[in-house]
């Protein structure tokens, strides 16, 4: 056993990663461990917006609009590389919500956040290009505002590495499976490929998104004192549905919205439902119920309408939300909550709910929360931090990726762009000593060439064909099935 940790924290989501770095840049020693990949189940499952939730100012949820508003920019300005902003038309339809409830919603949602870059909300004609050749024609007015787009899972791992760089370390493929108080420590018994190992800490956070239950009860004996809901959201993609860089935002006879959105160039994202799940936590998946209420929902509003047949990937993810006895699954809170338990000694700290636009500003509360029974040195940082990558001056990545076209003009256009994208200004990390394509080493398919796989497994933790191409990337959709096994063949050869 090594000398005692700070902080342990269990669990590579989005929310773990934040609180890792946070910590780690105060000056803690931090270890994290994830049984699976980093961002392997809820944080790669998400919508993949930065947004504020228009839909929750219906239940009064202003506390969290409000701040997930203000993260917006936030997050916007530390990581333009993998977060941009996005426009949304929200249709009007007559037989739903009244126009003036949507007007003065977006009134509402425009000065809550106190909007900086983001353009406000308009009213818009859907008689005009090019909604009039895209949505129903019975559909004639409705409203546009901004939100942001973001890679969900490259924003855990680029945090997860930031927490590395800061000094934590992250132990993926590991699962903590015991826990014990000794008095003002844990003793933590952690399991990975190479066998079992105890780490002690002066504290422990349970991140451990849809399994908070199980960990507490592990280091408890019991489940915390708050409740959990587990909700599932699925979302099914199709060929792209229609033309324009906006999305859509349509309104449900159940109350619910379904969004369309403009996805990896070629596809639409089409999600999300919301289904009490009961199942295996490590095989969540659509069901045949959720594709078809997807598509309906989207086909009673676009020309074009969604078949079965066009469905080339779904998606699944359970949310770990705090039980606030809501009557509806879409109306419980998104908010999250914390349990400590510090009776006898060393404190462990439980989170429920949260989502990935307020995971900086939870992990700050998630210190504070602990500085009540620890000593936690420094104040808090990460407001004006970039994340790996994300140094752009000027957050403007038009710029970046003209001046990167000019040192790389050896590189085709789509692959620049994808690289730029995804790395920001560790670009040139990733090309190293690069003059030409031959100079990456061997093509895996498309464009991903030796150069890129191999900085994924040295800086950002990849162990696998699945953590390159759905997690580190989405060229899982864009690669053909002999690329992934000619991949998972140089990963078992490199064992």
């Amino acid at each position: 056993m090594t000398d005692t940790l700070d902080l342990l924290v269990i669990g590579g989501g989005i929310n773990g990663a934040g609180i890792a770095r946070d910590a780690a840049g105060r000056g803690l020693s931090v270890q994290l461990v994830e049984k699976d990949d980093l961002a392997s189940h809820t944080s790669s499952a998400s919508t993949k917006l930065v947004h504020g939730g228009l839909r929750y100012l219906e239940q009064f949820e202003f506390r969290l609009v409000g701040e997930s508003l203000r993260e917006r920019e936030v997050l916007l300005a530390n990581a333009p590389h993998i977060i941009w902003p996005l426009r949304f038309v929200l249709p009007h339809e007559p037989s739903m919500r009244p126009k003036w409830m949507l007007r003065v919603g977006l009134a509402i949602y425009d000065r809550l956040g106190g909007r900086k870059t983001l353009p406000g909300s308009k009213k818009v004609s859907l008689q005009v290009a090019p909604h009039r050749a895209i949505l129903q024609d019975h559909l004639t007015a409705g409203f546009e505002y901004s939100d942001c787009w973001v890679e969900d899972s490259r924003l855990v791992v680029l945090t997860a590495m930031d927490a590395k760089l800061r000094g934590a370390t992250i132990s993926t493929r590991t699962e903590c499976i015991g826990l014990a108080r000794h008095g003002d420590h844990w003793l933590a018994t952690l399991r990975d490929g190479q066998g079992e190992r105890v780490v002690a800490a002066r504290a422990v956070v349970n991140a451990a998104g849809p399994w908070v239950d199980r960990v507490a009860s592990t280091a408890l004996g019991q489940g915390t004192p708050a409740h959990l809901r587990l909700v599932k959201g699925s979302h099914i993609i199709v060929p792209r549905a229609y033309a324009g860089d906006h999305a859509y935002i349509f309104q449900q006879a159940d109350n619910r919205i379904v969004f369309a959105i403009p996805y990896e160039r070629d596809f639409t994202l089409i999600g999300t439902t919301d289904l009490l799940y009961e199942g295996d936590l490590d095989r969540v998946e659509i069901t045949a119920e959720e594709r078809s209420y997807l598509r309906k929902a989207v086909t009673q509003y676009l020309k074009s309408g969604v078949t079965e047949e066009d469905i080339v990937h779904t998606y699944a993810g359970v949310r770990p939300l705090y039980e606030d006895k809501a009557a509806s699954n879409s109306t419980v809170t998104r908010d999250y909550v914390f349990e400590i338990d510090s009776e006898g000694g060393a404190p462990i700290l439980s989170i429920y709910g949260g989502k990935i636009t307020t995971y900086r500003k939870l992990a700050e509360h998630a210190l504070a929360k602990l500085s009540r029974h620890m000593d936690i040195p420094g104040e808090a940082w990460t407001a004006a931090a970039p994340l790996p990558g994300g140094d752009i001056e000027d957050a403007d990545f038009a710029r970046f990726l003209w001046e990167a076209s000019n040192r790389f003009d050896w590189l085709p256009p789509e692959l620049l762009l994808r690289l730029c994208r995804a790395y920001g200004t560790r670009v040139d990390d990733v090309l190293g000593t690069a003059r030409s394509l031959g100079d990456m080493g061997r093509c895996f398919g498309g464009d991903l060439y030796e150069a890129e796989v191999e900085y994924l497994v040295t800086e950002e933790f990849a162990r696998s064909a699945d953590d390159v191409l759905w997690r580190r990337s989405k060229l899982g959709l864009h690669l053909p099935q002999e690329a992934h096994q000619v991949l998972e063949r140089w990963f078992a050869d490199r064992a």
